[in-house]
Parts: structure tokens; sequence; C-alpha cells
């Protein structure tokens, strides 16, 4: 396991852009596929964004393709995620999480370290 810190969120207009990251402690960062999920009230945590430990592959949810882009550095051990053309829909916490990649992507029994989290708001 490890520690994740998530920064970056904040309240934006319908249409603008934000950009998340998520900065990790362990020693072994490389060795972990990251992903993004997000969860509204009321909802379910939903996968928006993962990538693999070496950035070889991304996958993205449905809803969010051609809007947002994954990225890690793995010397910095941080990973941003650049979120463009945001909806209102997309106002959720947002979660960074660790795991060794397995399939599928967004099985949340994947992940076994998990940030606390940080707001997102799209409203005008």
């Amino acid at each position: 396991q490890m520690d994740l810190v998530e920064s970056g969120g904040g309240l934006v207009q319908p249409g603008g852009s934000m950009r998340l990251s998520c900065a990790a402690s362990a020693f072994t960062f490389d060795y972990y596929a990251i992903a993004w999920f997000r969860q509204a009230p009321g909802k379910e945590r939903e996968g928006v964004a993962w990538i693999h430990r070496a950035a070889l592959e991304t996958d993205y949810g449905d809803s969010v393709k051609g809007r947002f882009t994954i990225s890690r550095d793995n010397a910095e051990k941080t990973v941003t995620l650049q979120m463009d053309d945001l909806k209102p829909e997309d106002t959720g916490t947002y979660y960074c999480a660790a795991g060794l990649g397995y399939m599928p992507h967004f099985s949340l029994r994947n992940f076994d370290s998990w940030g606390q989290g940080t707001q997102v708001t799209v409203s005008s």
C-alpha cells in the first residue's frame, strides 16, 4: 500500500477545464497502475481514467472519453488528470487509487490504496 494525495479540485464553469494531481509516497510507485474514480452524492463510485504502470496503456470511462486525459510521471511519482469541456454531471469527489493493473481496469477490488479525494464542482 501507499499514501496517495489528490489536489487541484474546486469550482469551474461548464465548458471549462481543470487539472487534478495525485502524488504518491511509495518507493515502488512504478509497480502500480493508477486510476481516477469519482463519486457523486447518492451514486456509486465510477471509474474515470486508468493508466498502466509504465504508461503503455490508458483507459477511460465512456462518459469522459475525448474530454479527459490521464498521464503519469514516474520520476516525480505523480499522476495527472486533465479534464476539459467539463459538464455539470462531472461534479463529484475525485479519488486516485493504486493497484497492480488487473482486469477489469475499474473494478474497485483491484485497488488497495486510495486517496482522501478532492471535490470537483461544475456549475455556473
